[in-house]
């Protein structure tokens, strides 16, 4: 399997996220919408991914179709967003976006089940290839925080539809083969389930990704309050993907020096100080873009020491469910009850503490990988 194809679906992949995430919120406030109607709408999206994943990972594993699944998500989730441009009454809204992150979810875990199958024993190739998304993250946040400044914000379902058309067909040029045959384990899945190191680590993940729930709902909302522009704001968000990047490039001599459980603890720690950084310095322009310069830590080395876990824990026929639980449990679960509190504290408590809490639970999750992953 050429490394070109692989790297392209990540490429266009989380480019549409760079085009969701950052804006998305930005969109919805343009049409009226109040925070909490705007962290509903978020935590559906990531709701989504506690039941999607798992469904199809099943599906996956049990028929050896990754890449068939991925291809019919992409397609499924173009026809399904395209319900935007019918209505933008709230609800309307809600019943699309439950439809379309359905299927737009169930292609990433299988496709990183499918990378890995590839890699075989070269798993520390993963950062390499995976980086490509994170590039395409950059690019998508820089130039569409560039376009889409005032009321230019109401072009952002077109480009989403285009970026979502490209995820398919970026599928279609990836063979089922890349899929690979996966040995056959005999072990049940609720043997691992009970492992301490794999519970520990699935409610580390949950926790990690509340934690982010403030920052992926409202962190642009929050900038434009403060006066930062758009094409600013976008900056921003490059840096820390950027930032990314470059912890990605690093992996390989990372893990072996450091060990896994180690760099989990210290990314843990690094968000928890991120956030407080967010919390209370939101007008020293300085320090909001060392807080993105922290991402490289908060997400990009807590996602690849996170995801080489699972890969270790989940192995054989149990890939498929071991990706879709990681997606499920941490982006879905720990991301959706993130985008609610957030959505309610948010005009009730106020930003600082919505960022403080975060802050709380990231320093918690720190605490259960230090006690529960094994060195």
């Amino acid at each position: 399997m050429p490394y070109w194809r692989l790297s392209g679906f990540y490429f266009f992949y989380f480019a549409s996220l760079g085009a969701l995430a950052p804006y998305w919120g930005l969109y919805l406030k343009s049409l009226g919408f109040t925070a909490a109607a705007i962290g509903i709408m978020m935590a559906i999206i990531m709701a989504t991914k506690i039941v999607s994943p798992n469904i199809w990972g099943w599906v996956a594993d049990h028929t050896g179709k990754r890449m068939a699944i991925v291809r019919l998500g992409g397609l499924l989730s173009v026809i399904a967003f395209a319900g935007v441009f019918i209505s933008q009454d709230y609800w309307w809204l809600v019943g699309v976006m439950m439809v379309f992150s359905f299927f737009w979810n169930a292609t990433l875990p299988q496709f990183e089940a499918t990378t890995f199958s590839h890699l075989g024993e070269q798993t520390h190739r993963y950062s390499s290839v995976r980086l490509w998304g994170s590039v395409g993250f950059i690019v998508a946040v820089w130039i569409i925080g560039q376009q889409l400044e005032g009321s230019k914000i109401s072009y952002l379902p077109l480009i989403l539809m285009g970026l979502f058309i490209t995820i398919w067909v970026s599928s279609l040029v990836v063979p089922e083969e890349a899929a690979g045959h996966l040995p056959i384990t005999h072990e049940p899945l609720r043997v691992v389930l009970k492992r301490p190191e794999v519970r520990g680590l699935l409610i580390v993940c949950f926790l990690m990704q509340m934690g982010h729930g403030p920052y992926y709902t409202f962190y642009s909302i929050y900038m434009q309050d403060y006066g930062y522009s758009l094409s600013f704001i976008g900056f921003l968000w490059a840096l820390g993907v950027f930032a990314e990047v470059l912890i990605f490039m690093r992996m390989h001599k990372l893990v072996p020096k450091f060990g896994l459980k180690r760099l989990l603890v210290v990314s843990l720690l690094i968000a928890s100080c991120r956030w407080l950084i967010i919390a209370f310095f939101p007008v020293t322009m300085p320090l909001m873009v060392m807080a993105q310069i922290l991402h490289a830590a908060s997400f990009g080395l807590y996602h690849a020491v996170a995801i080489q876990l699972i890969h270790t824990y989940f192995v054989g026929k149990h890939q498929g469910k071991g990706q879709a639980l990681y997606s499920s449990i941490s982006f879905g679960a720990g991301g959706a009850i993130g985008s609610l509190y957030a959505g309610y504290t948010w005009d009730s408590l106020g930003t600082t503490a919505t960022f403080v809490i975060a802050a709380m639970v990231s320093l918690v999750a720190a605490y259960i990988a230090y006690k529960k992953i094994p060195a």
